[in-house]
């Protein structure tokens, strides 16, 4: 096993922050391009759904094997060529003259992408002492709090003046710089070795997942969609089910779920972190509908009223780390996450008559808490992961958050389109969007409720709040 380094390096965790937010930023600045691409292509703008899915699916299927190829061949240059390819997919999606051609360039993207998240977080934790954790995630989470916010915003921008192949071409001196910033500074370690390639257990884990997220992204379809979608969800738990039971017996699995009985990694990436990821990737969906459908602003009004809560989103930053290592992990993700109920609650009162102090207001705390959250949770996966682990363990947790990210925007979904339907409209009211805020925030209160069973001193070695704080320690 290769020992972690002394020192915390900054520059590694920065230069996997830029792949991540890469990655994140091009999820979210697509929805806005569709219309354009649309007409640049000739079809339905619904057409070019295949898109979307076309990624999603292929990095749910290359997921699992993600581990595998980082022992086979090594984490950097793994790294480095999965940068790269997200990078060529990128403008091939730039220069598609087609709907042919941008799926296959999304599909290009999906299989980089389903790698460099894992594959990032190993690096980070193979050069990052467990009390220096903190600190790398402070660095390492902003594109989860960012690129969803400002995503849609400059991808408006973007499709507006210089037209949506740029919104793909943004990518292209990012993830060149990365990946000469990968080449320089991520030390070169050779191969852990990997075993006989689990065929079997990759093609259920391959299958299960792409049914189950590709259900899960129909769900708020009518009709025969809706049908196909609920069977699609039923297979994909099938094969799920099957296969649990094949990675649990295999000696060497394509996705080993070991790293699972990680009281750490547990909580943050099964129950109760699975809720609030699934809530918190809803947000940068539901929060536009909010304001555009219930509110009636503009896009442009819009965007702006979600950059007020991308801006609180990193005003807390800076205080989080201090926050964590004087309340401890169970003491923040318990009471912060009832303080993330409560951010939830003033939405399903507003109206268009709301005065904007209280909206902004409202907006501030509810991105404050949210970072916050999502911080400790982030922070706390890893705290009681061994070295040997952290290919297997950053594996599952990337695939844990996809699944949890897929179904809580599928959820929000489906609740509108099940409540649109409910009271006889042709749209999503004001009215539908309170129910769903309300939906969400109980949803909240059900995960914060977990926590309340997490060990006190659980991530003590990274936040370092026991040190200080001993009697607290029972």
């Amino acid at each position: 096993m290769v020992e972690q380094l002394e020192q915390y390096s900054p520059l590694i965790a920065f230069i996997m922050a830029i792949a991540t937010f890469m990655q994140n930023l091009d999820g979210a600045i697509i929805n806005t391009s569709l219309p354009a691409m649309a007409r640049s292509f000739g079809v339905r703008t619904l057409d070019l759904s295949l898109g979307v899915t076309a990624y999603m699916l292929a990095s749910a299927a290359v997921s699992p094997i993600s581990a595998w190829l980082a022992m086979k061949f090594g984490e950097k240059r793994v790294m480095w060529m999965a940068i790269l390819l997200f990078t060529l997919s990128s403008f091939l999606c730039g220069i598609a003259q087609g709907l042919a051609e941008f799926v296959c360039a999304r599909i290009g993207q999906g299989l980089a992408g389903a790698v460099m998240m894992p594959v990032g977080t190993s690096i980070i934790l193979r050069y990052t002492p467990k009390g220096d954790l903190m600190k790398a995630q402070s660095v390492t989470v902003w594109p989860a709090l960012t690129a969803p916010i400002i995503g849609p915003v400059l991808g408006g921008y973007l499709t507006q003046t210089v037209g949506w192949r740029w919104n793909f071409w943004l990518n292209i001196p990012v993830g060149l710089i990365a990946v000469l910033a990968v080449l320089r500074a991520v030390p070169s370690e050779p191969p852990e070795g990997a075993s006989r390639l689990d065929i079997k257990g990759l093609a259920l884990c391959a299958v299960g997942l792409t049914c189950l997220l590709s259900g899960f992204q129909r769900s708020a379809e009518s009709g025969v969609e809706r049908i196909v979608a609920f069977g699609l969800m039923i297979v994909g738990a099938i094969m799920g089910t099957l296969a649990v039971r094949h990675l649990q017996r295999h000696p060497t699995p394509i996705l080993s779920l070991e790293p699972l009985k990680r009281a750490s990694l547990r909580y943050s990436s099964l129950y109760p972190g699975l809720l609030f990821r699934g809530v918190f990737s809803s947000a940068p969906f539901l929060l536009p509908l909010f304001f555009q459908l219930g509110f009636g602003f503009s896009p442009a009004r819009a965007g702006t009223w979600l950059l007020a809560y991308f801006c609180a989103n990193l005003g807390i930053k800076p205080f989080t780390s201090r926050i964590i290592r004087w309340g401890g992990f169970r003491n923040v993700l318990f009471f912060n996450g009832f303080l993330v109920a409560l951010s939830l609650v003033p939405f399903v009162f507003m109206t268009p008559q709301t005065p904007d102090v209280l909206l902004a207001l409202a907006l501030a705390f509810a991105g404050m808490t949210r970072s916050m959250q999502l911080t400790s949770l982030s922070t706390v996966a890893f705290a009681d992961v061994q070295g040997q682990e952290r290919s297997r363990a950053a594996s599952v947790m990337s695939i844990l958050g996809q699944t949890g990210s897929t179904a809580g925007v599928a959820f929000t979904a489906f609740c509108l389109a099940t409540l649109e339907s409910l009271h006889g409209r042709t749209a999503v009211g004001l009215a539908d969007l309170h129910i769903v805020f309300l939906i969400t925030a109980l949803i909240v209160v059900i995960g914060t409720a977990g926590f309340s069973r997490m060990p006190a001193d659980l991530g003590q070695e990274v936040s370092g709040h026991m040190r200080r704080n001993p009697l607290q320690a029972r």
